[in-house]
């Protein structure tokens, strides 16, 4: 009998995921290549053969997905299966219209294929959208639960963009370990809010290794939080699953994949952003959650803001530099410095595109709806330093910087600038302290 053959449709994450728990040790059929999307840089590599298991001696090549027609026919493919996030319907359909043209067969794995069953209690954070506010409820959701005695390790969805053996299991506790690992910016956004309030955070590529590690933490672990990206589903069984929907995009709670998935598994939804939010937004946004989830706890939230140093901003022309992801798939046009930068009486946000150096001309001709705003891209060294001259060549008078880390500590910034610091603050009741004193009280982790 012959083995079906399959490509994953991916952009390194979900899809390593995936082969990894449905494909890596079925011998029933094999994975004849990885298509990348999204991701510069990352075709044109192969998923190495330590990682790929004894059936795949020589490694999985990855291609560009642009490829798919030819590869579906020169690799004679049965299958293709979507692994990756944060798309529209239509999107996703398009895909299935080319893989079916070619003559292959479509599919999209879902939790039981796909999701581990941790030793420890898993609180799953997820979202709707990139850019929904899921980090700050993650970061919310970890300091409640350390200061109740707690010892919490979270991981983080995969973006592995580097050497993949070498990113099997990563472990981050202090600064050092952002260098140590090779961190794109994107990465350190994620990584750096975790160590700065002092607890551990794990990703990689092996995600049945990673919490099996994790568990077994040296510093201890009592509870797990899955930091999920890109709207994607949990990789981990969760006991408690926490979804953030947001009404600046009302109606995409519906209208993209997968964050539908996550809603509709959701144990608790929190409405983000109800501060700056319009009411017709936030209400269309809560009908949808009683749609399809009426069952769900929901939580309203504000994403309060404050600057490092407003005299930075006050009555100056300001170049606002954002979190990558949000502005580019995640589709959002404007971010928390945008916000911040107008609330603290900047007179002016200075358009970046005349002044673009390098790789960031790509993005903007990939991405033309971002606007007049600077993506924090730094996939590598060489966007790291185009991102450099692009913001020291801009005519402006100061720069403010909404992403999560600390730009100024991985790029030389030569004009006044301050950062942007954002956080969740629920309205109401029920709030995330009510809610985590029951999955404590369930689970048993009274101390």
């Amino acid at each position: 009998m012959s083995k079906r053959r399959v490509i994953i449709i991916g952009a390194a994450g979900r899809d390593f995921h995936n082969f990894n728990t449905r494909y890596r040790d079925d011998d029933s059929v094999e994975v004849v290549a990885f298509t990348a999307e999204q991701i510069p840089g990352i075709e044109d590599r192969t998923y190495p053969a330590e990682l790929a298991g004894p059936l795949y001696p020589e490694g999985i090549p990855v291609y560009a997905e642009e490829e798919l027609p030819r590869l579906i026919d020169e690799l004679d493919v049965d299958e293709c299966a979507f692994a990756y996030s944060d798309i529209p319907y239509e999107h996703v359909m398009g895909v299935a219209a080319i893989v079916q043209s070619a003559g292959s067969s479509f599919n999209l794995l879902g939790p039981n294929d796909t999701m581990i069953k941790s030793t420890k209690p898993v609180i799953s954070v997820c979202a709707v959208r990139t850019g929904s506010g899921k980090s700050q409820t993650s970061r919310k959701i970890v300091e409640t639960l350390m200061d109740k005695g707690l010892k919490v390790v979270a991981i983080r969805h995969p973006m592995p963009y580097g050497d993949l053996v070498a990113q099997t299991v990563q472990r981050f506790a202090e600064i050092a370990d952002l260098e140590k690992h090779d961190c794109t910016i994107e990465e350190m956004e994620e990584y750096e809010p975790h160590i700065v309030r002092g607890n551990v955070i794990y990703a990689g590529v092996d995600y049945e290794a990673i919490i099996r590690a994790a568990e077994n933490d040296p510093d201890g672990c009592d509870v797990i939080v899955w930091d999920g990206g890109n709207n994607d589903f949990s990789f981990y069984e969760a006991d408690l699953a926490v979804t953030v929907v947001d009404p600046h995009r009302p109606g995409h709670e519906l209208s993209y994949y997968p964050g539908e998935v996550s809603l509709r598994m959701a144990d608790v939804v929190v409405i983000n952003k109800i501060d700056s939010a319009d009411l017709a937004g936030i209400e269309e946004v809560r009908a949808n959650i009683a749609a399809v989830n009426p069952e769900a706890k929901v939580i309203d939230a504000a994403s309060t803001l404050r600057l490092e140093d407003p005299s930075v901003v006050k009555g100056k022309r300001v170049l606002v530099v954002e979190d990558g992801p949000t502005l580019t798939h995640g589709g959002m046009k404007i971010g928390a410095g945008v916000v911040a930068a107008a609330k603290y009486g900047a007179t002016e946000f200075v358009d970046p595109r005349p002044y673009l150096v390098g790789k960031l001309k790509e993005t903007f001709e990939t991405y033309p709806n971002i606007g007049t705003i600077l993506p924090a891209m730094g996939y590598g060294e060489e966007q790291l330093r185009d991102l450099e001259a692009t913001i020291n060549a801009t005519d402006c008078d100061a720069v403010v910087i909404g992403t999560p880390i600390d730009l100024g500590r991985i790029v030389n910034i030569e004009k006044p600038n301050t950062r942007v610091f954002y956080d969740l603050q629920e309205i109401g009741k029920p709030d995330l302290d009510d809610v985590l004193d029951d999955f404590i009280e369930e689970q048993g982790l009274l101390r």
